[in-house]
């Protein structure tokens, strides 16, 4: 199995790890370590065939995918046979694609979303602490809607004023929405909004791209 590689509008096919090295190399702003690498290699050893996500940056990721394509050209060629047939699917098939397979879903670009959590906030009359619904709204880049999820929950559980206690939604809950906004560039910000039971700020912040 050969790999193909992509960070944003860089991308290669590659048959081994020194090629894989030699990519993550070229671009600049991609960091990564021994550690990474051994990661790289277990993926490409294992039978594993969902997509691989590598952190190269506090939101960056690169992208692995297994294929049996030997080029480039052949694995492009190859996505869009497989697009294609997807594309004349009927619409029966079409309904019975999961929740999950929408949203795993390879579409990148941006994407508005938001999603509500139960935040542990202390009331500073009695010292004791409750989670209050709170609402994060924030426009991102990603691969997928899993992508854009889980770099909400990711950037959430970072936060110092984030209580490690507060609980956060499951991606097929209500309380999670999208919408994907295509590629044209937007300026990535979350975007303030307060809880309406008792006025608490959420979260606002900037993610970084």
């Amino acid at each position: 199995m050969n790999l193909y590689v992509r960070y944003f509008d860089h991308d290669t096919l590659a048959t081994n790890i020194q090629e894989v090295v030699a990519f993550l190399s070229s671009i600049d702003e991609i960091k990564y370590d021994a550690n990474a690498i051994d990661r790289i290699i277990n993926f490409a050893e294992s039978d594993n065939t969902y997509p691989f996500r590598l952190k190269v940056s506090y939101s960056n990721y690169v992208l692995f995918l297994k294929t049996e394509a030997k080029t480039l050209e052949e694995f492009k060629y190859m996505e869009k046979m497989r697009k294609q047939q997807g594309d004349n699917h009927s619409a029966m098939a079409e309904r019975k694609r999961t929740q999950m397979d929408l949203f795993n879903e390879q579409h990148e670009g941006w994407y508005e979303a938001s999603l509500i959590f139960k935040r542990v906030v202390t009331n500073p009359d009695t010292g004791k602490c409750q989670y209050v619904d709170t609402r994060f709204r924030v426009r991102l880049k990603a691969d997928s809607a899993m992508h854009c999820y889980n770099r909400m929950i990711e950037h959430l559980r970072n936060r110092q004023d984030v209580d490690v206690r507060s609980q956060f939604p499951s991606i097929k809950s209500n309380n999670f929405t999208y919408t994907f906004l295509g590629d044209e560039q937007q300026e990535e910000s979350s975007v303030p909004d307060t809880d309406a039971a008792d006025n608490t700020p959420a979260p606002s912040d900037e993610l970084s791209e």
